[in-house]
């Protein structure tokens, strides 16, 4: 590593730009009162501003200031031997980007939380910024593992980098229990700003059985100074008012929202939603007669999606076949007969023979292709499959089944969508549905935007759907569904007359389908609560209730009212008479499953309450709910 960059301006001239330094290292230290009071008042006679971290494990820092101040500082530091050979990453700003000078006492210089992982004894192998670019360059295996938080990545990262998805550092061992099996065998090259939370994260991996770790050195600004940008897709974060810098370390014109400290795009800038000090795309909120115009034209874009329905037009289709590790050396034509027991085996083998089973590609993060041949040469059905591989299921000339297009966006604003979802529809593609369902058809209507589902909903159950519009707000309004906080409140429809005004159910339900491949009750399973209020008894034998779930459980609602005596009308799955069958999407010409998500409740991104709902449905017959 170098400490000084020969094309800095020379110290104290004219004009001068301002140096920009980080650096970290983890080393035992004591005695950190008595070293934060010698750091401070060296810092502040040399007029630098910025962050110092002190803490057991070593030191990390952050400062700005002249080249001669800097100089001066890095000279005083490095007297003490514990930061002898401390060395700092350097870039050049027009304006000092801290406001004042912190140094702070912790516990961690980065926030982990994870016992047994400590840099000062043990770190990953380092790969220096040129040897990376030659093992991209070459198209090497390498796997790239990004461990910042989501906002950062979404202001730049490597192609093709693998995005764990988390939104604090201390998330990435649980992202690390999410990368698939086969990758402890195979090069993982981790990378963050710097390169200090790579220290922590790599001894973590090696512990979890990853065999092949290394850790950028110097991070992507080390690359950057390096390398440049080759095989980077935008900028890079940083933790000052800069908030971005280019391939060539220099500022960007990315800001971040005063309001809701989202990072703001050029691009974003340029929307009438952008007000410096007021408002961003993602916190604007739009007059009440703007929102309605909005809604009206929103609404009339999604006709052109749905007429006709995606589905409904022959096109080729392409199905991921994702290998579990309990299928982990069976053959192939086992696996998808085992995996997919609805389709014969003589099927399966007839489909690997006319190479309509191939090896799955890896997409880059938001790109996806279609392949545009097969391999000339069909897998053998006999060929040994491992777990965490993936296939593709080739389905030329592909029809889906109708389902109910008559979806309608209630609300939206720049963090929420509300969808009014009709049923059938079901969300995901899964079965014989991919382009009819609600994820790909809100995917063609926002394009670019790829909405969020925040919640789920059953294919056949009908009412309020909320869908993020950014990741940045599904990471704050996940917690909240997970934690049980969102209030929620269903309608049913069920067999039977309730003699009780108010019933509750707290049965617990299986943790896996079991009979008919449904949930059923299981002393063992999972803890469930549900409140049922009955709001009116109907002369043709059922009654409406309204529905309070206390928890999230798969077809906890539905269950529940079937372990009571009381099934939803036109559930296909949970009968009356204590009877089941298979859980199937219905058909838009069978009677409907009387089960509607009538409103939610939970807390948005600003930590204000919001409620939204939607209208009941015809077969509620009653108006006041």
């Amino acid at each position: 590593m170098t400490t000084e960059s020969s094309t800095s301006p020379a110290a104290d001239a004219p004009g001068s730009h301002t140096l920009n330094i980080s650096a970290y290292k983890f080393v035992a230290l004591d005695d950190l009162e008595k070293r934060r009071q010698s750091l401070r008042s060296k810092v502040h006679s040399l007029n630098l501003r910025g962050t110092i971290l002190l803490s057991p494990e070593g030191i990390n820092l952050f400062l700005a200031g002249l080249r001669s101040a800097i100089d001066e500082f890095l000279k005083f530091l490095r007297e003490d031997p514990s930061f002898a050979d401390l060395q700092a990453k350097e870039s050049i700003s027009d304006y000092q980007p801290f406001n004042r000078m912190l140094i702070k006492i912790k516990s961690e210089i980065i926030a982990f939380g994870v016992d047994g992982v400590n840099p000062i004894h043990r770190s990953s192998p380092k790969l220096a910024a040129t040897e990376l670019k030659k093992w991209l360059d070459a198209g090497d295996k390498v796997h790239l593992l990004d461990t910042r938080n989501d906002y950062e990545i979404e202001v730049g990262t490597f192609d093709h980098a693998i995005v764990p998805g988390i939104q604090h550092f201390r998330d990435f061992p649980a992202a690390v229990d999410r990368l698939p099996e086969r990758m402890k065998d195979e090069p993982v090259v981790m990378f963050c700003t710097g390169g200090i939370r790579c220290e922590k994260a790599g001894p973590y991996m090696e512990q979890a059985g990853f065999q092949k770790v290394y850790q950028l050195e110097g991070g992507i600004l080390r690359y950057f100074e390096e390398c440049g940008g080759a095989h980077y897709n935008g900028d890079c974060f940083v933790f000052d008012q800069r908030v971005a810098v280019d391939a060539r370390l220099g500022e960007t014109n990315h800001t971040q929202c005063y309001v809701c400290q989202e990072v703001v795009s050029p691009d974003d800038q340029q929307s009438e939603k952008y007000v410096a000090g007021k408002s961003c795309p993602r916190c604007y909120t739009a007059p009440a007669d703007q929102m309605a115009l909005q809604l009206e034209e929103r609404n009339a874009r999604l006709q052109n999606v749905i007429l006709p329905l995606p589905g409904s037009q022959p096109y080729f289709n392409m199905r991921p076949l994702n290998v579990p590790a309990r299928f982990d050396g069976k053959s192939l034509v086992d696996f998808l007969t085992d995996w997919h027991p609805q389709v014969p085996r003589e099927e399966w083998l007839a489909r690997i023979a006319d190479s309509r089973i191939v090896p799955g590609q890896r997409f880059g993060r938001r790109r996806r292709r279609m392949k545009s041949a097969v391999e000339s040469v069909p897998l053998s059905p006999d060929r040994k499959v491992r777990g965490g591989e993936r296939f593709e299921h080739l389905l030329p000339e592909t029809t889906e089944p109708a389902v109910n297009g008559h979806i309608e966006i209630a609300f939206e604003d720049d963090q929420f969508i509300v969808v009014n979802k009709p049923a059938p529809l079901p969300l995901h593609p899964s079965g014989r549905f991919n382009r009819n369902t609600l994820q790909y058809i809100m995917d063609e209507l926002y394009r670019p935007e790829h909405p969020l589902l925040a919640h789920r909903l059953d294919a056949n159950t009908s009412g309020v759907l909320l869908m993020c519009r950014k990741r940045s707000v599904a990471r704050q309004i996940q917690p909240q569904f997970e934690n049980r906080t969102v209030g929620k409140t269903y309608l049913a429809r069920v067999h039977g007359h309730p003699i009780d005004e108010q019933l509750d159910c707290s049965a617990p339900i299986a943790t896996c389908p079991k009979e008919k491949g449904l949930r059923l009750i299981d002393p063992e399973g999972h803890s469930a609560e549900t409140n049922f209020k009955v709001l009116r008894r109907l002369d043709d034998g059922t009654a409406i209730l309204l529905v309070t779930p206390l928890t999230g459980r798969t077809n906890q609602i539905r269950l529940h009212s079937w372990h009571l005596g009381f099934p939803v009308v036109g559930d296909p799955a949970y009968l009356p008479g204590r009877k089941t069958d298979k859980n199937r999407t219905l058909s838009v010409d069978d009677a409907p499953m009387c089960l509607h998500a009538l409103s939610l409740s939970l807390h948005d991104c600003n930590g204000e309450m919001r409620e939204f709902s939607v209208p009941a449905p015809e077969w509620a017959e009653i108006a006041e709910c």
